[in-house]
């Protein structure tokens, strides 16, 4: 995520950083991933192993659970309610994007996992929800990195504050992921 929150362009990743791809895949890999429809299309080789997808599209036909032949290998649900209800109560859920879905999962997260990028992007059309309020640093990493430009990235797990108040809506780029629990809170 970029210092403005942008977090994509056209519905492609906005930084190619590989070491932090390799940290998403060892933060996700075995639990259950909740994507939006156009984040599983970004996926070059769709559904990603030794993980549980779900993806969310308000095309699904059955309002419950249903399997659809757009998004092979995932579960899919029509709303972030019904596939966190679809969860082991205990089950750590990463919400791995896009934006309105972060938007939607921000009052019941209770981590973020972010790489922030000490960049502003010449072009953005999607950008994280505003998280500076109610969230304490956990772990922090920073790496600098050197690509085509020098960029400063820091990775943060950050933990929700006790007692912070929640408002609840029913209404989460592929390195940015916040973990839900307690999907009772929706």
């Amino acid at each position: 995520m970029a210092r403005n929150r942008a977090i994509g362009f056209r519905n492609k990743l906005l930084y190619w950083l590989p070491n932090d791809l390799k940290r998403f895949k060892q933060l996700t890999t075995g639990h259950t991933i909740i994507m939006g429809r156009r984040t599983f299309e970004s996926l070059p080789k769709g559904a990603l192993p030794n993980r549980r997808n779900v993806v969310l599209s308000r095309n699904i036909a059955d309002a419950a659970h249903a399997s659809d032949p757009r998004f092979p290998g995932c579960d899919c649900y029509a709303s972030l309610r019904q596939a966190l209800a679809s969860c082991q109560p205990e089950e750590e859920v990463f919400v791995i994007g896009g934006a309105s879905i972060y938007e939607q999962v921000m009052p019941v997260a209770t981590r973020l996992c972010l790489t922030e990028i000490d960049d502003i992007p010449a072009e953005a059309d999607a950008f994280f929800p505003p998280y500076d309020e109610g969230w304490s640093i956990e772990k922090r990493e920073e790496h600098k990195k050197t690509n085509a430009i020098a960029l400063t990235t820091r990775s943060s797990i950050m933990s929700e504050i006790p007692n912070r108040q929640l408002a609840v809506d029913d209404g989460i780029e592929c390195h940015d992921g916040l973990a839900a629990r307690q999907p009772e809170r929706l």
